[in-house]
């Protein structure tokens, strides 16, 4: 089975992109949902966080996004130990996944996958990108931020002119119904790829 990343910056549409690969029938691991519900539900991995950043990232309901990332996203070096820590987990657990899968391929979404050196992993590489002001305006709208806070995350994450060299297919999603036909063409090379004819798979 021929295992791809989706990636992208924040906003970039990662997940729309996803959802077109989801309708075709092809399996989608969601590495930023994963990676909530290991630093949530996970003993060691929730025992580990609680060390690095102290007993408040957590509360009675459980880990505190929110005041996890406004600690994160303005202090690199607290990101980086934070991802060395999560980035192992949701790599063995996608391996874990990916292994029940029953598909010609598999994608594995995900926001970072070439800052944390994941691609590594992986065949091939889909990068989605967009332009930066259509992206702020997307987050803004999606988790009611500011547009410093967006890019307050945007400037922890490769620009996409460093991601592009290292991918395999790169999509750009400005207009919904243009990446779909991308999609469409990415997925027949990927079937391809994996020796399925285009006609036996659905």
């Amino acid at each position: 089975m021929i295992c791809v990343g989706l990636t992208g910056g924040i906003g970039s549409g990662k997940s729309t992109v996803a959802s077109y690969f989801t309708a075709l029938g092809i399996p989608v691991y969601d590495s930023d949902s994963r990676a909530r519900e290991l630093m949530q539900n996970d003993p060691k991995l929730r025992e580990e966080i609680t060390q690095l950043m102290g007993e408040k990232a957590y509360n009675i309901q459980g880990l505190d996004r929110r005041w996890v990332a406004t600690r994160v996203f303005s202090n690199p070096d607290l990101l980086k130990a934070l991802n060395d820590l999560v980035h192992p987990a949701v790599r063995r657990d996608f391996d874990q996944w990916s292994a029940l899968q029953q598909a010609p391929y598999v994608l594995q979404e995900a926001a970072i996958l070439m800052e944390n050196g994941a691609y590594r992993h992986l065949d091939h590489i889909i990068l989605v990108i967009a332009p930066e002001k259509m992206r702020i305006a997307r987050v803004i709208k999606r988790d009611q931020i500011t547009a410093a806070q967006v890019q307050e995350r945007i400037r922890n994450q490769w620009t996409d002119a460093e991601k592009i060299p290292l991918a395999d297919f790169v999509i750009e999603n400005t207009d919904l119904e243009h990446t779909r036909e991308q999609v469409g063409v990415i997925h027949r090379k990927l079937l391809e790829l994996s020796g399925t004819p285009p006609e036996s798979f659905c």
